[in-house]
C-alpha cells in the first residue's frame, strides 16, 4: 500500500505558513528565504535534455572550521542558505540533481548542523527529492529535518526525511558519526 499523499498547501497562505513554520521549529522569515531561494536557483538549472528544472536551498545551523575542524555558529542568526540546481548531461545517469549539488557544496563548504531543505520545481503537484537524493540528504541530515516541496505556483508540501525515506539506513547504523 502506498504511503498517504501529503496535501498540497498555500504558499501565501500566512496562517499555514505560520503553522508550518511552529510544527518544524522555523522562523517566517526563514521559511520566506527557502522559498525565495529554491525558486531562484531553479533558474540555473542546466536541463536541456528534460526540460525539468529543480531548484534546492539547504539551511545549515553550523559550519566547520576547515583549519582547526571545530564547529561553529553560521554567521547570522537564522543560518547559511546554500543553493543548488540540477545539472543533466548528455549520458543521462551522469546528470547530479538539484539537492546533491547543493549538499557536495555545503558540505565542501564546511556547513554541518542542517535545519531544512526546500525544492522548487516547474510542475504541480509539488516533486519530492529522488530515491537517490533522499539517501544523500541521510547522510548529513537528521531523520526529523523538514523537507519543503514548492511547485510551479509556490504551493507546497512538507515531510519529514523519515517520511520520505522510511527504514533508511545511514552513518549511525555504520558507526559512524553524521557529518
Amino acid at each position: 500500500m502506498a504511503p498517504p499523499t501529503p496535501p498540497i498547501l498555500s504558499g501565501h497562505d500566512s496562517s499555514i505558513i505560520a503553522s508550518i513554520c511552529k510544527t518544524y521549529n522555523l522562523t517566517p522569515s526563514e521559511f520566506a528565504q527557502l522559498r525565495d531561494r529554491a525558486v531562484a536557483a531553479k533558474a540555473t538549472s542546466y536541463s536541456p535534455y528534460s526540460k525539468f528544472r529543480v531548484g534546492a536551498v539547504l539551511l545549515s545551523k553550523s559550519k566547520i572550521d576547515i583549519t582547526t575542524g571545530e564547529r561553529t555558529t553560521t554567521e547570522s542568526e537564522e543560518g547559511t542558505y546554500t543553493p543548488g540546481a540540477n545539472v543533466e548531461n548528455a549520458s543521462y545517469p551522469v546528470t547530479t540533481c538539484a539537492e546533491r549539488v547543493a549538499f557536495g557544496r555545503a558540505i565542501t563548504e564546511g556547513h554541518r548542523g542542517f535545519k531544512a531543505v526546500a525544492v522548487a520545481t516547474d510542475i504541480s503537484p509539488p516533486a519530492s527529492p529522488c530515491g537517490m537524493c533522499r539517501q544523500f540528504i541521510r547522510e548529513f541530515c537528521e531523520l526529523s529535518m523538514p523537507i519543503l516541496m514548492f511547485d510551479k505556483d509556490e504551493n507546497f508540501s512538507v515531510l519529514r526525511l523519515e517520511d520520505l525515506l522510511p527504514l533508511s539506513f545511514g552513518p549511525d547504523q555504520m558507526g559512524v558519526e553524521s557529518a
